[in-house]
């Protein structure tokens, strides 16, 4: 198990590291800044693209072991140095390939198109209309989450519906230094963590791509903890919504064998481990349509923002959010300790305690600009995944 972490993690955030810090000196030079402007608070052009580094750690050693895979089918007397156990599972990489070569070409279309974005900040009806089309490309080629009924196209329109929020949950999130990607890293590991340890069988794939992704997330991340060097933009903030739409829907979560049956309640688990992350992104909606303006029209109605106006500073604020989301991703590994329907009802319970606690933190800053007529302090940072980027160090 300790090779297959370090032959996931390691190339991945290698990758991951030199590409983005080689985009941190071409952004400059071909115009991929983000500009200071009015309503942004950074003071300096700060590089975009870091989130071609988060695509190159996953898709090229996701593309070089399906091609291995491929070639230890055809000559297998060279695959006597791989673990017994991870040799057996070749022919399934191998028979799953149609579906990871149609996710790396989803996940490198929605990259381009976040990477147009960051150039041109293109309007949102096409955006939208190619995430649906790529996410029913996906559904198509079997990315299809079974929801334990048998009516094909439910089941396909909830996957298609998945992915279009996860996608740009994770566009919505990527409103202060470190944000989007930490949130990426620890959810994908928590994810990771469930394919490997929580099942009968370990599911090598999934959790070798959800490792990928963890590796890839943890290397842009050196370059954006706060203060950012350089911003994910949408190219990357995109890709990171895709892959995790895409294993969750991918990954088995419950298993129907008697050493295993633990319930069909596990299902939960990526509500838990992403709860945060999804009641922002709809928080954040809500608030936009009551207010009569666009769902993707940028503000500072996102918990960051509202944790700053609390007086933390905008470190202080990720970091807040991140020990949330564990907390969420904890109990949903937790789930898998449980026996019963009363039992996970009970984790629910946990994971809406902090989603309570997310939403008085929320409300407290808007009841007390309401009622004293308060100016948000500069240090809030505004939303880059909506064309807002955080500030650049001084």
């Amino acid at each position: 198990m300790l090779v297959f972490l370090a032959a996931c993690l390691i190339p991945s955030f290698v990758l991951s590291w030199l590409t983005v810090a080689a985009m941190r000196r071409l952004a400059p030079r071909i115009g991929l800044l983000d500009q200071p402007a009015e309503r942004k608070v950074h003071r300096r052009p700060t590089p975009l693209g870091g989130g071609l580094g988060i695509w190159a750690g996953v898709v090229l050693p996701l593309a070089a072991a399906q091609l291995a895979a491929w070639w230890l089918m055809r000559h297998p007397q060279h695959g006597k140095w791989l673990p017994a156990e991870l040799l057996a599972h070749v022919p399934g990489a191998v028979y799953r390939a149609g579906q990871m070569w149609a996710l790396i070409a989803g996940g490198t279309i929605l990259t381009v198109m976040g990477l147009l974005d960051d150039y041109r900040n293109l309007p949102w009806p096409p955006r939208l209309l190619l995430q649906t089309f790529v996410a029913t490309g996906l559904v198509a080629a079997g990315f299809r989450a079974t929801l334990f009924v048998p009516v094909p196209v439910l089941t396909s329109v909830v996957t298609v519906l998945w992915f279009l929020t996860l996608i740009n949950a994770l566009n919505f999130l990527d409103n202060m230094d470190g944000l989007t990607a930490g949130i990426g890293s620890i959810a994908s590991a928590v994810f990771a963590t469930i394919m490997l340890t929580c099942l009968d069988e370990p599911r090598w794939l999934v959790g070798g791509t959800l490792l990928l992704l963890t590796g890839a997330t943890a290397g842009f991340l050196w370059h954006n903890w706060p203060p950012a060097r350089i911003f994910m933009g949408d190219c990357g903030s995109h890709f990171v919504g895709l892959m995790l739409a895409a294993m969750t829907v991918q990954g088995t979560f419950y298993e129907s064998t008697p050493a295993t049956d633990t319930g069909r309640h596990v299902v939960l688990a990526p509500l838990c481990v992403l709860a945060v992350p999804l009641y922002d992104f709809c928080s954040v909606i809500w608030i936009r349509l009551r207010e009569g303006r666009s769902p993707f029209h940028p503000d500072k109605s996102h918990f960051s923002h509202r944790l700053v106006e609390l007086g933390l500073s905008p470190r202080n604020a990720v970091m807040t959010i991140h020990l949330a989301t564990l907390t969420t991703g904890l109990a949903g590994i937790l789930l898998y300790r449980v026996p019963d329907w009363t039992s996970a009802l009970l984790i629910g319970a946990l994971v809406l305690c902090v989603l309570a606690i997310v939403a008085i933190l929320e409300t407290a800053p808007r009841l007390a600009r309401r009622s004293d007529d308060e100016v948000p302090p500069q240090s809030a940072t505004p939303c880059s995944g909506e064309h807002d980027q955080p500030p650049a160090s001084p």
